[in-house]
């Protein structure tokens, strides 16, 4: 064997890997055509793509109505082979938005919503100071504001009752109440469920089993023609009120099953550990536990999350008139009834669900990354 030694006395300059190995090509190479099946399914996606691009583009841009200069409402959409009639959305835009709420009273839900994303935004994301003031804030100073500016009746404003309310608004009022109510109370009777107290435990299990039991439809069902017979004569309350209460119910106890399955994720010895700290049980859950509980199953929370807020649409059934049933109510107009009026609505309707419910989709990956509960191995 030979006693030479080589040792490099410069650094070599990095090169490039092969021109082969990257690119649009190198990418296409990896992911669509890897394999005979890959390609299949490639040239079948393609092929369907194709197929229908040309004619989405001809309803909702190329044949759409995008403009009425001369006032003719439903006549303008009335033509051939014609595509979305966007001059009808745009027309009943605010009844979508607000419902018979008056129109020289836009500013004030207007000013609700505004107030909702300053403050929601700033609370959702991590980086920012001051959450316990932006918190308090929200959770208990903004409901107050919100109620006093869109029911009326103090400094000035006049009343609106809830039966003007609708649209969008009532949609978002329904969701954001029933999602902010719903956490504590789902959490309250999923530790309840787990309490070694016989009676604390049969009651959160006989309340959670109770409304996992029934649809949606049922309670507010309840809520709306039911509750009043049981209640003494002369005494009622606002449907709006009966409707948020079923909601928050409702979302509660399947919010409390989730948060269950996040506990029961959890190892004895963390709880264990905790105990030989000295930690009573409420530090041991609010420091220990749960946090590390609802870190497991913000993916299930958020399920229950969009789950309700396209739910919100049942509350069509107590005569309360969200944003589905505004757009269901105005296909019925004559002045703008043409071949597409309606197609044009519910497309609306479901770009704006789609919106919300994609916005929090992935804001909960968001968060899942940056706590890291991906557990990738």
């Amino acid at each position: 064997m030979s006693d030479a030694i080589f040792v490099r006395s410069e650094i070599l300059t990095p090169q490039r890997p092969p021109a082969r190995g990257l690119g649009a090509w190198a990418w296409a190479r990896k992911h669509l055509f890897s394999s005979p099946s890959d390609v299949a399914l490639t040239v079948v996606a393609v092929a369907f793509v194709l197929w229908v691009i040309p004619g989405l583009y001809n309803f909702f841009i190329g044949n759409a109505v995008f403009s009425d200069p001369e006032g003719l409402k439903g006549a303008a959409c009335r033509f051939e082979n014609v595509g979305a009639c966007w001059i009808y959305i745009a027309d009943r835009f605010d009844f979508f938005m607000f419902g018979f709420y008056p129109a020289e009273e836009y500013w004030r839900p207007t000013l609700v919503f505004a107030l909702t994303a300053i403050l929601l935004i700033p609370l959702l994301w991590p980086g920012l100071p001051f959450k316990r003031t932006n918190a308090l804030l929200f959770f208990i100073v903004l409901p107050v504001v919100s109620f006093y500016l869109l029911m009326g009746g103090a400094f000035g404003l006049p009343i609106v009752t809830t039966e003007k309310w609708g649209g969008l608004m009532i949609t978002l009022i329904i969701s954001i109440v029933g999602i902010t109510c719903s956490i504590p109370i789902g959490i309250l009777l999923a530790l309840g469920r787990q309490s070694k107290l016989p009676i604390i435990k049969t009651l959160c299990v006989c309340f959670i089993e109770l409304w996992r039991a029934v649809p949606l439809i049922t309670v507010l069902f309840m809520a709306s023609v039911m509750l009043p017979l049981f209640l003494p004569v002369g005494m009622t309350f606002d449907k709006l009120l009966r409707a948020l209460v079923g909601v928050t119910l409702f979302a509660s106890a399947y919010l409390a099953e989730t948060v269950r399955g996040g506990l029961q994720a959890i190892p004895r010895g963390q709880t264990e550990a905790a105990s030989a700290l000295g930690l009573s049980y409420w530090k041991r859950m609010g420091l220990i536990i749960l946090p590390q509980a609802l870190k497991h199953v913000i993916p299930g929370i958020v399920n229950n999350f969009i789950a309700l807020f396209k739910d919100t649409s049942l509350v069509y059934i107590v005569g309360l008139f969200d944003l589905l049933r505004a757009v269901q109510s105005s296909t019925s107009l004559t002045e703008w009834a043409s071949p597409t009026q309606a197609v044009t609505g519910y497309v609306f309707a479901a770009f704006v669900f789609w919106m919300f419910c994609f916005s929090i989709s992935r804001y909960s990956q968001y968060m899942e990354r940056r706590l890291d509960t991906g557990h990738k191995r």
